[in-house]
This record gives structure tokens, sequence and C-alpha cells, in this order.
């Protein structure tokens, strides 16, 4: 296959120093930065007719960028929408030529807010992600599981092992990820367990997640893929809506993920996680702190009243803190678990949400999917129905069980 163009469309990447990891991060996946060219009347026609008035003149590039890949003027793949964190004005520029790109192309689309000192890792799962789309768009198309295969997801809290069989789940293994591999032969030893069966039987195996390079090499995996396109694509597929629109909302141990896909294939997506405070980890501490077991946790929170007992910050230590005083206080303990769980679902719209156009129907996966005062309080805070469907935490590994079964040869 040619080499994957993705259109970098920018504003301060250069002074910032980050273009040297964006194009570091690019070559990592295979793929190849590229850069519209316009000429300065098209910039001055462009930033006349977009509708958004700026001053900044690597905005109105970026603008006049975005229009020449849309309208096909300029060959790309893919769009990958970069500006810093701190610029007010980026961020508005940012958001319009998305929606502006998503309305007039197909082209796969993320968007990146960087601050001073982004990591390559950070930049590379974006990548990947459009890149994956851009190669593998017939294989992310599949709707249904064929013969029996093993998916396997390496999250940084938990590992998590599924075994399907004609388009059923029929073994599950789950365990807090440790030793990378070891905790992967322990979750795969599970679901054969339950199924009486042995790996030498999967006619396909899948991985994805943090630990998937280390598990795909242990394992010789079929499949090893990003966990943008995989959850997403399990998660669809656990709530019956691979057809039409949907959203998937994963809250991570480490970081969280917004998806929008369009039968079954992403098109859109965010990653955030600057701060522990609006991840699973922040839950886990909250809970700790309270003596409760996570899910207890979750469901003392749908028995509270976030409004009062309000966290006054959204670090994740200094919202621990805050609880310790609400608690010294004599705060009830069921509105300090619920106002944990808003705090999260607030940081999660605010600096996510913001980023990608909701489509109904929304659905939460991942372990905190099954905290019920966590998904209450993203209800009440999106105003929308939330869907949790069945094995809602093994999406990530369904999807690399199905995906991996387009790989079954012959």
């Amino acid at each position: 296959m040619p080499e994957i163009r993705i259109a970098q469309l920018s504003c301060g990447s250069e002074w910032s120093g980050i273009q040297h990891e964006l194009v570091k991060a690019a070559e990592i996946v295979g793929a190849k930065l590229v850069y519209p060219e316009v000429d300065l009347e098209f910039i001055q026609k462009t930033s006349g007719e977009f509708g958004l008035k700026v001053d900044s003149a690597n905005l109105k590039l970026m603008i006049a960028r975005a229009v020449a890949i849309a309208q096909k003027i300029s060959d790309a793949d893919a769009a990958f929408i970069i500006s810093c964190f701190r610029c007010a004005e980026g961020a508005l520029v940012r958001h319009e030529i998305r929606r502006y790109i998503q309305q007039y192309s197909d082209l796969p689309v993320i968007m990146y807010a960087f601050t001073e000192h982004p990591k390559t890792s950070e930049l590379v799962i974006r990548l990947e992600a459009l890149a994956t789309v851009v190669k593998r768009k017939a294989l992310l198309a599949r709707q249904k599981q064929e013969g029996i295969t093993l998916g396997i997801d390496s999250g940084s809290s938990t590992t998590k092992a599924v075994v399907m069989q004609d388009n059923e789940i029929i073994g599950i293994g789950w365990h807090p990820t440790h030793a990378i591999a070891e905790t992967a032969k322990k979750v795969t030893e599970e679901a054969l367990g339950d199924v009486k069966m042995k790996i030498s039987q999967m006619e396909a195996t899948g991985v994805t997640g943090y630990g998937r390079f280390i598990i795909g090499k242990e394992f010789k995996t079929d499949l090893v893929q990003e966990e943008l396109t995989v959850n997403s694509k399990g998660a669809v597929f656990l709530a019956d809506r691979q057809k039409g629109e949907a959203t998937v909302i994963d809250i991570g141990g480490l970081d969280n993920k917004v998806i929008t896909l369009l039968n079954g294939i992403p098109d859109a997506f965010t990653v955030g996680g600057i701060c522990a405070g609006s991840s699973g980890r922040f839950l886990e501490l909250a809970a700790a702190r309270l003596g409760l077991p996570i899910l207890e946790f979750g469901e003392l929170a749908t028995k509270g009243t976030p409004e009062k007992a309000i966290l006054d910050s959204y670090c994740s230590i200094f919202g621990i803190q805050d609880m310790v005083s609400k608690l010294a206080e004599g705060f009830d303990k069921a509105d300090v678990a619920a106002a944990a769980c808003r705090s999260v679902a607030e940081q999660v719209f605010t600096q996510q949400l913001q980023e990608i156009d909701l489509r109904d129907p929304v659905i939460e996966v991942g372990g905190t999917s099954l905290l019920k005062g966590l998904v209450q309080q993203m209800k009440d805070v999106l105003g929308r129905d939330i869907t949790v469907p069945k094995h809602s935490p093994f999406a990530g590994a369904v999807g690399a069980a199905l995906l991996c079964s387009g790989m079954i040869i012959k």
C-alpha cells in the first residue's frame, strides 16, 4: 500500500518544538505528514469565505489548507489538526475546520491541543489510529466474528481476554495488569479454561492496548492494533449498533477516549488524560479513601447529590485532599462519592467532548462503565441517555477477537 499521507493543519508547531516530535511519530506509524500547498490568493479567498475572521496568519493558513483537502484541491488520506492549548482563537479554528472537513469529505480527522512539552507517545497513538482507519478500512467494516478467535486487551490497569466463536463470546478472563506478558497469559488461560480449549485451537489471535507490542511478540498474534479503533469496534458490536452513527466513551485508568463512528468505522476521535483527575485512577483513589471496593463506591455515588459536596479542584491530588476536607467537615459519604463522579464526568465533557460532535447512541465501555454513579453523572452532564452494553469492560478484547477473525486463512 502507498505511504499514508496525513495532512498537518497546524499553528505554532515550529516555534513550540513539537514539529520534530510530530515527524518522529509519523515515521513510527509508517505515515508521511504532508502540508497542502496553497497560494496567497487562495488563503485570502478562503479567509473571506470561510465565515470565521481571524487575525493570525498561521490560522488563516490552517483554514486554507483545510479547505484545500476537503475540496480535493490537495491530496491527503487523513487530517491532523493541531494548535497550542493556550490559544483560544486556535481552539475555535480547530473546531471549525474539523466540522468543515467532516461536512465536505470522508477523511478521518483528529484534533490535538499540544502543551509545552508533548510526548512522542501522545502523538503516536493519535497518528497510529488515523493510519489504521486508512489502511484497514475494509477490516474495520467487518460486522461479524467468524471461526474461533482470541482477543486480548492489555490495559494500563487491567488485562482482559475473550474467546469468541461464530459471533458469540464463549470465554472471558480478567486480571489487574502487573507484568504485561505474564498477566496476558493468565487471563488467556482463564478465558480458555471457561470453554476447556487450548490456545492451539484458536484460528486467529488479536491484541490491543498499552502492552500490545510485547504481547504481540510473545503470542505471535495475527493482529496488533491500537485501542482507539479496536475498542470502539468492540463497543458498537456489543451494543448492536454497527450500522449508522454512534459515539463511544471509554474512561480508562490513565486516559480517556471518545470516538465517533459511522457504520462501525471511526471517523473522529479525541484522547485525553493530561491530568489523572479525569481518569478512572482518580475514582480508584476516591474509593480507597472512603474504604470501599470500587463497585460499591459506584453504587454509593448513585445515592448522593454532587451539588452538596462540590470538589474545588480537578487535579487528582488536590481533589483527594478536597475529599478529605469534606469528609472531615461531616459531608455525607454518598454526596462526596457523587461529587467525585461528577468531577470526572465534567472534565471529560469540558476537555474532550467539545472537540467532537456527539452522535446518539452514546455507548460507554471500559471498566469504569460498571460504576453506576459515574454513568449517572455522565448522563446528567451530557443530558443524553447512555448505553452500557453487556460485557462492556471487555470491549477492547471483543474488538480484537472480531477484527482478527477477518485474518483467518480459509
